[in-house]
């Protein structure tokens, strides 16, 4: 079970855009996530008339490394830890702060 999934709320802790918070787009692969409005990049973009684009400088959104984000818990109003904990055979994601469970 992966502790940030698709959907989450996360805080950026370091680099660049560290304080920013948004939400989890993507999983790239089990190291990289896409996060909204994080790690934004301007690319030199060429027209290609084949599938309709237009040429100029556009903003991409970059994959950013799993260990640089943090969960934000909205009861805190804190980045935090998260844990996972198996209750009745199920396995379920938890704040380490508080031992709250993540509401996905």
């Amino acid at each position: 079970m992966d502790k940030i999934i698709k959907g989450d709320e996360v805080v950026v802790i370091t680099g660049k855009d560290k304080g920013k918070r948004g939400t989890v787009l993507q999983r790239v692969d089990a190291t990289h996530l896409l996060v909204e409005g994080v790690n934004v990049v301007k690319k030199h973009q060429k027209p290609n008339p084949m599938k309709g684009l237009t040429g100029g400088v556009v903003d991409k959104t970059m994959p950013i490394d799993i260990s640089n984000v943090a969960l934000f818990n909205g009861k805190s109003g804190k980045a935090d830890r998260v844990g996972i904990v198996a209750k009745d055979g199920k396995k379920i994601r938890v704040f380490r702060s508080s031992g709250d469970a993540v509401s996905a």
